[in-house]
């Protein structure tokens, strides 16, 4: 598959390495560090403009600090038509209700996939990959606690999200279809809330329990 990455940082590395490895098509779009990121992940990994990314991928991955967003996509919105397009982003800023020197966040926006829809109507846009940082998705291991590590997905195209899907196995990842658009503000919402347990050293799975413990009776 063609995949076109817009941005040049640790998600694009991360993902787009895993991507490259799996024999996947990869071209790196980015205002800097392109080059040095295409050489870093090898496998005939390509770099060009961001525009040229866009019109290269038959998905997209906006891999870009949420404040980059408005920019990119008044540049490129029109050549992503008809384009599955991954947003793996989040709008974290930092708590300023925490207590001193206890890492927390909160959202500077609560729908930054929605966002991105409405401005690129023509694309299919799904939400994925915003749950872990781009450390996780880079490493090898998969496999914690016999729970193969899973990637909610969230699309309104159903052929969208398969495809994304099927990046996410080969990645050896297990997808979950999550649902709709209108559902990728409650992942984003997950990531801030997880990522904070995390960065505060509390463990985040440990408030879930596994899926054969996790009864409950209707009301």
């Amino acid at each position: 598959m063609r995949i076109g990455i817009i941005g040049a940082g640790a998600m694009a590395k991360a993902l787009g390495g895993g991507w490259a490895a799996a024999g996947h098509e990869v071209l790196i779009g980015a205002r800097s560090r392109a080059d040095a990121l295409a050489a870093t992940i090898g496998y005939g990994a390509r770099t060009g403009s961001i525009g040229a990314a866009a019109e290269f991928g038959a998905v997209v991955l906006l891999a870009l600090p949420v404040s980059a967003l408005d920019e990119v996509l008044d540049e490129i919105g029109g050549r992503l038509a008809g384009r599955t397009v991954i947003d793996c982003t989040n709008a974290f800023l930092p708590d300023e209700a925490a207590p001193e020197a206890v890492p927390a966040f909160v959202l500077s926006e609560e729908a930054v996939a929605a966002r991105i829809a409405a401005t690129v109507p023509e694309a299919h846009v799904v939400k994925a990959f915003n749950i872990c940082a781009a450390e996780v998705w880079e490493s090898e291991t998969r496999v914690f606690e016999d729970r193969r590590l899973a990637v909610p997905i969230c699309g309104d195209d159903a052929a969208a999200v398969e495809q994304v899907a099927a990046l996410a196995q080969d990645l050896k990842l297990q997808p979950i279809s999550a649902g709709g658009l209108h559902r990728a503000k409650y992942l984003e919402a997950t990531s801030v809330f997880t990522v904070g347990l995390w960065f505060s050293g509390a463990d985040a799975r440990a408030i879930f329990p596994p899926l054969d413990a996790a009864f409950a009776v209707a009301d």
